[in-house]
């Protein structure tokens, strides 16, 4: 019975060898309790920084981002409106309902270009830049392109001085060769010139011709090529300069 006893015990020693063996981890490794452990750990902590970010996300209100469309390019910025050279219009633009001459000059179904000749004006009110309008001899209807300024190319009819833009640019084309004044320009656009009054702005007129002052009636001043002209009423403003766009 002692020798049965002691093969029985040896048995179970061997069986909890065998048992405990099969529990433990490979050596130098992590035991499976450990490992379980470890992985509801790191569930844990994802979820809690999930819950974290939508928290953050929900306070800080939503955000909207737009995914580019494939293949297309990305919108640009809007850049602010360039500021006009000139200011509001001294005048309105006739309607030119009838073609009769002004002061002898005729509004013809076509522009005149044997004699054609630019020159620029700046009126200058109390200090405040007013601009020359476009359309000026120009009979109505107009159409007008954008260039990117308006410009207007075609009209009932055109006057031997007229204008395109509103830049202040004359345009002189005439069938024949003559001397134009700038009081003649102001009478086919309807508007009174003198020493005393241009347009509808009234006071004490200081005249530049190509950077010079002049005592002269700015009625009879010649309108020749490239000549720059400024009209100060109420204020002497430097004259400004210009630059003729190409091909003027």
């Amino acid at each position: 019975m002692g020798q049965q006893s002691r093969l029985k015990r040896e048995r179970r020693e061997a069986a909890a060898t065998r048992a405990q063996a099969a529990a433990a981890p490979p050596s130098g490794g992590p035991s499976l309790l450990a490992l379980l452990v470890a992985v509801g750990v790191l569930v844990l902590a994802v979820a809690a920084g999930g819950f974290a970010y939508l928290k953050l996300s929900h306070s800080a209100g939503p955000t909207v981002a737009s995914s580019p469309t494939p293949g297309a390019s990305p919108s640009p910025s809007p850049s602010p409106s360039p500021s006009p050279s000139a200011g509001d219009p001294l005048g309105p633009v006739p309607q030119y309902s009838a073609e009769a001459p002004i002061k002898q000059i005729q509004c013809q179904r076509t522009e005149q270009p044997a004699f054609h000749i630019h020159a620029h004006l700046a009126i200058y009110v109390d200090g405040t830049s007013r601009s020359v309008p476009l359309g000026i001899g120009i009979g109505s209807p107009r159409q007008t392109r954008f260039l990117p300024e308006p410009y207007i190319y075609q009209g009932a009819c055109y006057y031997w001085l007229h204008t395109h833009t509103a830049d202040g640019v004359i345009h002189i084309e005439s069938p024949v060769q003559r001397s134009y004044t700038l009081g003649d320009f102001f009478a086919v656009w309807g508007q009174p010139l003198s020493a005393t009054q241009v347009g509808p702005a009234q006071g004490t007129v200081i005249v530049y011709l190509n950077g010079a002052k002049v005592t002269t009636d700015p009625a009879t001043i010649p309108l020749g090529n490239h000549d720059l002209i400024q009209l100060d009423v109420g204020a002497d403003v430097p004259p400004s300069p210009f630059t003729f766009p190409a091909g003027l």
